[in-house]
Order: structure tokens, then C-alpha cells, then sequence
């Protein structure tokens, strides 16, 4: 399994690289704006033209469903495309839940440095002063790097998912999907393999990071990172659809399934069930647009982090690997800044897993925010990354 952020031209998310295999989109008569009781899944937003015509860009591009909510000062919209489940032709529907792998960074982040601000560690703590031999071998040296660096991406740790054959192809996936891992196997395997670069000399993205400040979480609070994320972030947001599964391989409720072809010839197969341990604090967060656009208002609205710890969280370096898929793209700690088109910059965290991608955005002052799904391995080329920035661009320009 690979973690990443962009389409196949950026090694970034957490599924291999996707080849160029398009996929059958379904019927008109599953399009569109979702009626009867997915209204009432809607939470108040309203159907929105504009949006909608986005999410059926999106879709056209080789995508199996669509999701998206948007929300501002003048309400919430949203739009949905495409079935949930090809087995029974149940159409998309705005509350339905998904895999939304990378964007969970900003979650544990968001933790982090909430311990941060209550003088439990500090971001210029060493990896080796809370994991002692973790980080070791190799030329990997857990003194130099710093918990800043960790959630940064500066750590110029491996990333242990180019290493991971659980997704790298179908019968890998189909071998592994209920494997349990532990963080300390994961790690290790980032271990096998020498640094990219001296901490804190270049940037690149690595999910040994985050599995690494989950694993600080837990040896600072004596709890899990699920369990800080659900109690710090979760419960108190009333993010009642977001979830931090440990284990689990099952998206309970309504959800969007999941199909990949892991850049294979033939048709994608079912790729929703998956133990989530493989990701843990990297990517094993399962949610709603709903919920994801709450979050990340409160988040730069200034309702999780003290102004300190809000302020290092949205400090940027370059990101240069990610300008495939964003250009100009800055990342602070478990938040990428996006220029928009209309000047300015709105924040927030991509992720892919097998056969789902999430996209988000927020603006700086959290007032306007943004989050769509979409579930099929998408394009072979920029075509679904660049509707999907388009979509958020749109939404969050004045």
C-alpha cells in the first residue's frame, strides 16, 4: 500500500501509482442531485447547480461516484454523482461515508500540537527523546529529527509505503486486505532503507512521519491516537459520521464503496474492505464531506489550536514534489496551502486510498470550506486532479 496525494504523475498518496485504466461510468438515470432519504442525508444543505456541474466534470473524467459539499457564510450546497455500491446500483448519496486516507494527517496534526500548547512536548523535541531506538539503521538517526520535521515532511524519512505490497497489486490486496500491523512493522520498514535527505535539508512526503507521531501521541497521553483524536477532535466537533478505526475493515453505515484496477489491465475490483492499521495515523480516518468542511472550519476558524500552535500549524515550506498535481503547493504541519486563482491561498489535506480520493480546502479565515470524494482509480492522466482543483478553486474564490 501506498500512500499518496495526487494522481499517478506525483508519488504521494496511499495507493500505487494509477495506471491508465478507464472506468465505465454509470448511467445517467445515477447522476445528479440524490433525492427521497438522501435529502434528509444532506443535513440541511441544499442542492446546489454550480456544484453539480463540477461533480459531473469530475465524473466524466473515469470516476465511479462523486460526492461534494461546500459551505460559507451563506449556507451549505452540495452535489452527488454516480452509485455507491455498482452492486446494487444505490445511487451516491451527500452523507455516505469514505476512506479519506491522507486528509486524516491534518487530524493528528491537529492533536500534536494541541499537546503542544499544553506543555506536554515541544516541536523541537527529538523523535529519539520519546521513541528511543525507533529510529535507527541505515543511516537513520531518530536524535536529529524533530517532531516539527515529522509532521513537516522534512525528516527525509523513507516512505514506508513505496515498500508495501499490500496494494501494489490485486492479488497483493486481495492477500492482505485483513492483515493487522502494528506501527513499531511499519516503521520498520522505513528502517530497511536509507534517509533521502539530511533532516531538515529538502522536503518529501513520507507516511513514516505520521505513523511515527502517532506512536508520540500514544507515548505522551498513554492512549492511542485514535482514541486522542476522537476524544480532542472528534466528539467535540459532533463529527458524529467521522471515525478513527484501529483495525476494523468496514465502513459501517452507508458508504461509498471503493474500486481499484491497481494500474492492471481488466476491471476494478471491490477494494472497500481493508484493514486500516496498514495507514494508522497516516491514513486510517474514515468520514463525510459534511463533517470534513466542520472540521476544517473550526480548525482555521481558531476553535482547536491556541493562536501559537494555529500559527505553526499554517507556516509553509515549498513542496515542489507536489506540483504536479498542485502548483505552488506549500505544507506546514499537516496542511498544504494551494494557491487560488483569484490571489490568496486556502489550505488543506488530499488523500487517496485504493479506489478513493478526497480533496478539501479551506480558506484561511475558515469561513468558506469545501470536500468532495470520488470513488474508481480516476484518469491516467491530470484530468480528474485538475476538475477536482477547479471544483475547490470555484467554491472558494469570491
Amino acid at each position: 500500500m501506498r500512500i499518496e496525494l495526487t494522481t499517478r504523475a506525483v508519488a504521494t498518496t496511499l495507493v500505487t501509482a494509477l495506471a491508465g485504466i478507464g472506468l465505465t461510468l454509470p448511467a445517467a438515470g445515477a447522476t445528479g442531485p440524490a433525492t427521497g432519504t438522501a435529502r434528509g442525508a444532506a443535513h440541511g444543505a441544499s442542492h446546489s447547480r454550480a456544484l453539480q456541474a463540477h461533480v459531473d466534470t469530475v465524473m466524466k473524467t473515469g470516476t465511479v461516484a462523486v460526492v461534494a459539499r461546500s459551505t460559507g457564510p451563506e449556507g451549505s450546497r452540495y452535489a452527488t454523482a454516480g452509485v455507491a455500491d455498482r452492486a446494487t446500483g444505490d445511487a451516491a448519496r451527500p452523507g455516505d461515508r469514505f476512506r479519506i486516507a491522507s486528509a486524516g494527517k491534518t487530524f493528528v496534526a491537529t492533536v500534536v500540537l494541541q499537546l503542544v500548547g499544553e506543555g506536554r512536548l515541544s516541536l523541537d523535541d527529538t523523535v529519539e527523546h520519546w521513541l528511543p531506538g525507533t529510529v535507527t539503521g541505515h543511516g537513520n538517526d531518530g536524535s536529529t529529527i524533530t517532531v516539527r520535521q515529522l509532521l513537516q515532511h522534512t525528516s527525509g524519512l523513507f516512505n514506508y509505503t513505496a515498500d508495501f505490497p499490500e496494494v501494489a497489486d490485486k492479488a497483493g490486496y486481495q492477500a492482505d486486505r485483513y492483515t493487522t500491523w502494528t506501527p513499531e512493522e511499519l516503521v520498520a520498514i522505513a528502517m530497511r532503507h536509507e534517509p533521502g535527505f539530511e533532516p531538515g535539508t529538502g522536503w518529501s512526503y513520507s507516511n513514516t512521519n505520521y505513523i511515527l507521531a502517532g506512536m508520540i501521541i500514544k507515548k505522551v497521553t498513554g492512549h492511542d491516537w485514535t482514541r486522542e483524536v476522537t476524544q480532542r477532535v472528534i466528539r467535540p466537533l459532533g463529527l458524529r459520521d467521522t471515525l478513527a478505526p484501529s483495525t476494523r475493515p468496514w465502513i459501517p453505515g452507508r458508504h461509498l464503496h471503493g474500486y481499484s484496477a491497481f494500474g492492471e489491465a481488466g476491471t476494478p475490483i471491490d477494494v472497500t474492505a481493508f484493514n486500516p492499521s496498514a495507514a494508522g495515523a497516516a491514513g486510517a480516518m474514515i468520514s463525510t464531506t459534511g463533517d470534513l468542511t466542520r472540521f476544517y472550519q473550526a480548525l482555521l476558524g481558531g476553535r482547536l489550536l491556541r493562536p501559537a500552535e494555529l500559527a505553526a500549524m499554517k507556516t509553509t515550506v515549498r513542496a515542489p514534489e507536489l506540483d504536479p498535481g498542485w502548483p505552488g503547493a506549500r505544507y506546514g504541519l499537516g496542511l498544504m496551502r494551494i494557491p487560488l486563482s483569484c490571489g490568496g491561498a486556502y489550505y488543506g489535506h488530499g488523500g487517496n486510498l485504493p479506489g478513493y480520493t478526497t480533496r478539501d480546502g479551506v480558506s484561511a479565515d475558515g469561513r468558506r470550506a469545501v470536500a468532495l470524494d470520488a470513488t474508481g482509480d480516476g484518469s491516467s492522466d491530470s484530468s480528474t486532479q485538475q476538475a477536482q482543483n477547479d471544483l475547490i478553486d470555484d467554491e472558494l474564490c469570491p
